[in-house]
């Protein structure tokens, strides 16, 4: 399992815990309310509310609970600000922090303040575009599924990658097919965990078990932060690393 995908199994495993749980649960609701605001409450014709209302049912977030997520974009106007930060860690590690706001000066000194205590360096949007790529990134239970059968279904609807691991697949698929393999998979009546666009780096960087943990730890701190929806980095996350994050 590549490490983007080691690192989501690890944060799924995480959520569990019930302080992360409801962390978690405060930066699904504003998803899909900015989902919702930006392109309407229709999931059919939103892609982008679809997926922020398939990875909270991934979460066990009750039907009412996604449902009053979804009413309080009509009249709820005030609008989050989507930031992004790129910069670089100890190691060498590259990382993109993506944010939901309404407070820009709150969410720029916080990420600053951990780069810059973490011994990090905030670099200037579109630094580091060209070293990361925007993939669709979809998890689903095996279950009752064929891998084999599974993964012909899929190839003609635009899949990069299948990888099965702990009964999970993890589907990679070009930005611009994500929303089509959606599709096929409500075709084919497969409920995903969860279904996002992530930035997914070129080239990984393989670190010792000491710098991994510690760089991982810097990761969480950011991810912990009311205002960051989704960090990404280039770390290769092997076995070891997972295995010590869990």
């Amino acid at each position: 399992m590549s490490g983007h995908s080691k690192w989501s199994t690890i944060k799924r495993k995480k959520g569990a815990n019930d302080a992360r749980r409801g962390k978690l649960f405060t930066k699904l609701i504003k998803e899909i309310t900015v989902a919702a605001s930006v392109g309407g409450t229709d999931e059919e014709s939103n892609p982008r509310l679809r997926s922020a209302v398939q990875n909270a049912r991934g979460m066990n977030m009750p039907k009412d609970t996604i449902q009053r997520a979804i009413n309080k974009a009509d009249r709820d106007n005030s609008s989050f600000l989507e930031l992004s930060f790129e910069g670089k860690l100890p190691h060498g590690v590259l990382v993109f922090v993506d944010s939901l706001t309404d407070n820009r000066n709150r969410t720029v000194s916080n990420v600053r303040a951990i780069f810059t205590k973490r011994g990090g360096e905030l670099g200037t949007n579109g630094s580091l575009s060209y070293m990361f790529d925007r993939k669709g990134i979809i998890s689903l239970p095996k279950g009752e599924l064929d891998p084999d059968e599974f993964e012909l279904e899929l190839i003609d609807a635009g899949v990069e990658e299948i990888e099965l691991e702990d009964d999970i697949f993890m589907i990679t698929t070009p930005m611009e097919d994500f929303h089509s393999v959606q599709l096929k998979l409500q075709e084919m009546s497969v409920e995903p965990e969860s279904a996002e666009l992530q930035r997914i780096p070129n080239d990984t960087l393989d670190l010792t078990l000491e710098q991994g943990v510690q760089i991982m730890k810097i990761i969480e701190e950011f991810e912990d932060d009311d205002d960051v929806q989704s960090v990404y980095h280039n770390v290769n996350v092997s076995d070891e690393l997972a295995e010590a994050m869990e």
